[in-house]
C-alpha cells in the first residue's frame, strides 16, 4: 500500500501538470485558464513527478519481466531432472538447496548438499524448504521486491523481508522436526557448505545465517504485544497514505469538474 500510495501521488502530480496542456484540456472539455485560477499548479514539480513516475514504471516492468524470465528458466532447468512436484535431486558435488515455485512447488537439492548433512539435518533442511512452499513465501518476496521498485525508500525492506521469511521457515521447520538445535545445525552446515541461491529463490542459506542460528538456539520468547503494536503502526500508516491519496483524487476531480463548468459557460 505505501508503494501504491506514493505511485498514485506521483501520478496525480504529473496529471495535474498535463491538465494545463491545451490538447489535453480540449480532450477533457475544460478550460486551462479556469483550472489555473482554481488550483495553481507548479509545472516544474509536475514535470519532475512525471519523469520520476516513468523511471519507476520502467524499473517495475523490468523487475516483473526479470522475475518471469527467472521462473521460466528455473522451471526448464528443473524439468530436465524431473517434472513431478516434490524433491528434485540435482547431480553434482556443489552444495545447493532451495525452494522453487512452479509446477506445484519443488525443492531442488544437490547430491553435494545431501552428503554434507546427517540424516536428521537433511530432514530439517527439507522441512525448512517445504515451509517456504507451503506458506507461499515467494509471493511475499516478489510483492516486497516489486514494491521496492515503485518506491525506492522501501528497498531496505527487501533484505528485512528475506530475513523474516527465512526465520519464519526456521520456526516452522523446528516445530515440525521437534528439535531447534538440529535445525540450527542444518542451517549452519548448509550455509558453510554452499552459497545462497541469488535472485528470487528462497533457501535455508539465505539471510544473515549467524543471526538465524542464534535465534534458533535461544529460547523462543513470545512478543505478541510488540508484534501487535508494530502491525497497528504499519496499518495506521497505510490507512493514512490511502486516505491522503483518496483526498487528492477527490480534490483534483472536483477542480476539473469546476474547470469543465467554466469552459461550458464560456
Amino acid at each position: 500500500m505505501p508503494a501504491a500510495g506514493s505511485t498514485i501521488t506521483l501520478a496525480l502530480q504529473a496529471f495535474a501538470g498535463l491538465t494545463l496542456v491545451p490538447a489535453v484540456a480540449r480532450a477533457g472539455h475544460w478550460s486551462p485558464e479556469v483550472l489555473r485560477g482554481l488550483d495553481p499548479i507548479n509545472l516544474p514539480v509536475a514535470a519532475a513527478c512525471g519523469l520520476l513516475l516513468l523511471m519507476l514504471a520502467d524499473a517495475f516492468v523490468r523487475a516483473a519481466i526479470g522475475y518471469t524470465r527467472w521462473i521460466r528458466d528455473l522451471t526448464r532447468e528443473l524439468d530436465d531432472h524431473s517434472r513431478e512436484p516434490g524433491v528434485v535431486t540435482l547431480p553434482g558435488d556443489e552444495p545447493v538447496a532451495f525452494a522453487a515455485p512452479g509446477r506445484g512447488g519443488r525443492i531442488a537439492i544437490s547430491s553435494g548438499m545431501l552428503n554434507a548433512l546427517s540424516p536428521r539435518e537433511r530432514t530439517a533442511l527439507l522441512a525448512h524448504e517445504r515451509a517456504h512452499l507451503r506458506l507461499r513465501h515467494h509471493h511475499f518476496l516478489v510483492a516486497v521486491t516489486l514494491a521496492g521498485t515503485l518506491n525506492p525508500l522501501l528497498r531496505p525492506l527487501c533484505t528485512a523481508a528475506r530475513f523474516a521469511l527465512e526465520r519464519w521457515a526456521d520456526e516452522a521447520a523446528a516445530e515440525q522436526v521437534g528439535d531447534r538445535t538440529v535445525v540450527a545445525r542444518a542451517v549452519a552446515k548448509a550455509a558453510l557448505a554452499g552459497p545462497s541461491r541469488p535472485t528470487f529463490a528462497l533457501a535455508a542459506t539465505g539471510g544473515p545465517v549467524p543471526r538465524r542460528v542464534k535465534a534458533l538456539l535461544t529460547a523462543q520468547r513470545r512478543r505478541l504485544p510488540v508484534a501487535l503494536l508494530a502491525a497497528a503502526v504499519v496499518f495506521g500508516i497505510t490507512a493514512w497514505s490511502a486516505g491522503t491519496a483518496l483526498d487528492s483524487v477527490t480534490d483534483l476531480h472536483s477542480t476539473i469538474e469546476s474547470a469543465q463548468a467554466g469552459h461550458q459557460s464560456n
